[in-house]
């Protein structure tokens, strides 16, 4: 091992895949930071750049431009309640309520190193434990998935707001939302009208971008412009005594990350929102969650960043993509005559571990890249709303219509803006919305696909250990509930 070790950083250690990582990172950085624009969208921009580079370089660039991605999305989360990222979403429920307190500063730094920490855990995983846990990813069929959905359900709860009633409204017509495309099993078009754009289901990133900044665009422009003032944003400076004392969060949601990111076909928006609800079941002040607390952002930054390690499991051990980032990732290793799996360990080594090593180099990196992105773009609260608003709303466009070139996801953005504000205006949380919507096509892929399996026995969602596991879990997180919520009414009662 310690051999293979110094050949991969003899291969790894050059000025030119120095530079890779870094042009990697700062670029994903930017991609991130841009709402709109995505960290998969970037990997796609950079393989065509790569063809002509040794397989080494061309995966520091790439797994750089991946890394700094997952991180960014925070940025304007947490400035302007407009998620960079899908994942993102979960950080603007505490990180941009904390902007508006004037601790916009604390926030993103307690974004940047709860990233750096859960991305540093994750890649020590990915490196120590990667068939490990490739092969408990194996382990998930659909009743295990089934399962493993009823339980992150529970996250509503979560993030629900005071009206638990309310939130699972809004989860419902997320799920409603979700149902939209293609059947999953019988592939027929179901509530498209006819819409040939609509075969795919709706865009996330239409439906994310219509429902937070959108929304917030109509909410900002009900007040006169010349009573709105601008939040001055600090410096990302966070003491090394808070991210100790959040560090049970960041570790907690760092494990969360690793495991959910490792299941192919989950990533990084269930893993975010799940952390945070953990994070929530376990604080001691859990009424501050929502409105401005580090630990919410804690939570989702970590979990969020700690997919990247636990994504790249199954792909390096078995060949399948954790996520949409790590099936593009696919492409690439087989366009440089690279196949993932056990027999890339076997023969090619070496440059396993060499990815190993740029991705801890690149998760290092991140904190020097991350500062200089934050003090750049907080620059962005320095400009007038008056100008600012019309900028946010011409780069959403951008960013919507970029990610799929279609006029449709404009509409669906601007109805899912109306939606947003009209859902504030009554009190409804987003997101809940955002969870049905994203857990939907799994759910329900994972319900129909065990059925078929057993033959409509539903005994088969309590078949194997895991789907009891994740059963005991959600019947243990009711019981949580019920009872933080009955002691919370009781002790509100005059």
């Amino acid at each position: 091992m310690i051999t293979d070790i110094l050949s991969a950083l003899e291969m790894l250690i050059s000025v030119q895949n120095m530079i890779a990582i870094f042009a990697g990172v700062a670029f994903g950085v930017f991609m991130g930071a841009v709402p709109g624009l995505t960290g998969t969208m970037g990997i796609a921009l950079v393989i065509p750049l790569t063809y002509a580079f040794e397989p080494i370089t061309a995966f520091a660039l790439l797994l750089g431009t991946y890394k700094g991605a997952l991180f960014s999305g925070c940025i304007p989360a947490i400035l302007i309640n407009t998620p960079g990222t899908p994942a993102a979403a979960a950080t603007v429920l505490d990180g941009y309520p904390l902007t508006q307190k004037g601790r916009g500063g604390e926030a993103m730094g307690m974004a940047l190193w709860a990233s750096v920490i859960g991305d540093v855990i994750s890649t020590i995983a990915l490196i120590f434990g990667a068939l490990l846990l490739a092969q408990l990813a194996t382990k998930f069929g659909p009743p295990e998935f089934a399962m493993l959905v009823l339980f992150s359900l529970t996250i509503v709860a979560g993030v629900s707001g005071d009206s638990m009633i309310k939130g699972l409204i809004a989860a419902a017509v997320g799920f409603m939302f979700g149902t939209v495309g293609l059947d999953p099993m019988m592939a027929t078009p179901r509530f498209t009208f006819g819409e040939i754009t609509m075969l795919n289901g709706i865009s996330l990133m239409a439906m994310l971008t219509g429902l937070f900044a959108v929304s917030e665009l109509f909410i900002q422009s009900e007040a006169a412009l010349s009573s709105v003032k601008n939040v001055v944003v600090p410096k990302a400076k966070i003491s090394w005594a808070q991210i100790r004392e959040k560090l049970p969060t960041i570790l907690r949601g760092s494990a969360i990350g690793i495991v959910l990111g490792s299941i192919p076909g989950l990533g990084a928006t269930p893993s975010a929102f799940l952390s945070y609800s953990e994070a929530k079941r376990a604080s001691k002040t859990p009424e501050k969650f929502g409105k401005g607390s580090l630990d919410g952002v804690a939570a989702a930054e970590s979990a969020n960043n700690a997919t990247a390690g636990g994504a790249l499991i199954p792909l390096m051990a078995l060949g399948v993509p954790g996520d949409v980032v790590t099936a593009v990732l696919l492409g690439a290793f087989l366009i440089h005559g690279l196949a993932p799996g056990p027999q890339l360990f076997a023969e090619n080594l070496d440059l396993v571990y060499a990815i190993f090593i740029a991705l801890l180099i690149a998760a290092l990196m991140l904190p020097v890249i991350g500062l200089a992105a934050i003090r750049l773009f907080s620059k962005i609260v320095m400009i007038p709303r008056y100008a600012l608003y019309p900028i946010i709303a011409v780069l959403c466009m951008l960013g919507v219509y970029g990610f799929n070139s279609s006029p449709t996801d404009l509409w669906i953005m601007l109805g899912f803006g109306l939606l947003g504000y009209g859902m504030r205006k009554l009190a409804f949380p987003l997101a809940p919305m955002m969870i049905g919507f994203v857990l939907e096509p799994i759910g329900e892929q994972s319900v129909r696909q065990a059925l078929t399996i057993s033959s409509g026995d539903w005994l088969v969602f309590v078949s194997t250990p895991i789907s009891i596991t994740f059963l005991v879990l959600t019947l243990l997180s009711i019981a949580f509930i019920t009872r933080r919520t009955l002691k919370d009414k009781k002790g509100t009662r005059p």
